[in-house]
């Protein structure tokens, strides 16, 4: 068996409740990133904020059972724990009614946070928690001790800052959007082109970050990496729903790339996994490596 360097990734967000018309599931991207890097092998952890309530209890357990460390999750006795009503269309795309304020909006700084991600190999982080002035606070405090630093846009309207936005994607090393984020960054950039990969140039060469990856939902995925690009254009699955196949699409590409595989292998690890979690109900579903390389033909 590959003897492996073992990584350490640290994810900061929001943990939630995704609820759906006939049920409700764990999640949270930040969170869904970190259990599949678990799933992965990585040491991951979780930093975030549940309230003092039913909901949080759950969630610390279900952490717990997946061997991720649960002693950054702050509890508040104000605001409770995080919860997202999710929509499904005919095709299987999610939209989201996220509650607000949650007790993962006012993630407080603390010095055990800041030594660990100053000793993690990678710092996960999105754009929603950002939504609110005392997680962000946080965030940047944080983002002056990481070492390789990972932005998810996910973008929520009304959530999200133009400014503070393009301050994260200063400070990161690699950014995941989706194209639809793609071409609404660029155009509040004042971008002047319309075509993806000069897009994906234009906003590397404005924010000075070498790695930009752009999901395009059932056709797959580009890397811009170093000045080259690499492509995927998808595996084709029976959508069940999209939630999650994005966090572990991104897992997948930054744990890849981390242990040195190649740019173009990892990308197309990554677009499997991200469409077997599509064909799966929920946003963490078990998938083991001889199926996603039966999946793959490999």
């Amino acid at each position: 068996m590959e003897k492996r360097y073992k990584l350490s990734v640290v994810c900061f967000g929001e943990i939630l409740w995704d609820v759906f018309p006939t049920h409700k599931k764990i999640g949270g991207a930040p969170l869904n990133v970190a259990l599949r890097m678990r799933s992965l092998g990585v040491n991951s952890s979780i930093i975030s904020k549940i309230g003092n309530d039913e909901n949080g209890k759950e969630i610390v357990q279900y952490i717990q059972n997946h061997n991720i460390s649960s002693e950054l999750i702050q509890e508040d006795s104000e605001y409770k724990t995080g919860v997202v009503h999710v929509m499904i269309n005919e095709k299987g795309n999610a939209s989201y009614d996220i509650h607000y304020p949650s007790a993962w909006d006012k993630i407080a700084i603390n010095e055990k946070m800041l030594q660990q991600v100053s000793a993690a190999d990678a710092f996960v982080f999105g754009s929603l928690i950002c939504r609110d002035e005392i997680s962000r606070a946080s965030l940047f405090a944080l983002l002056d001790k990481a070492k390789y630093k990972i932005l998810d846009a996910n973008l929520r309207a009304p959530y999200y800052i133009t400014d503070v936005l393009i301050e994260l994607m200063n400070k990161a090393d690699f950014i995941k959007l989706n194209d639809e984020e793609l071409f609404e960054i660029s155009k509040k950039m004042d971008s002047p082109y319309n075509s993806f990969e000069q897009n994906i140039k234009f906003i590397a060469e404005k924010t000075n970050t070498a790695q930009i990856c752009v999901t395009k939902g059932a056709f797959g995925a580009v890397l811009f990496c170093n000045g080259k690009f690499y492509y995927n254009s998808g595996y084709f699955v029976n959508v069940v729903d999209t939630v999650g196949a994005g966090d572990s699409f991104l897992a997948t590409l930054i744990i890849r790339l981390l242990r040195g595989k190649s740019p173009q292998k990892s990308l197309n690890y990554a677009c499997a996994i991200g469409a077997l979690v599509a064909a799966s109900e929920g946003a963490n579903p078990k998938i083991s490596e001889k199926e996603i390389k039966k999946f793959m033909m490999i």
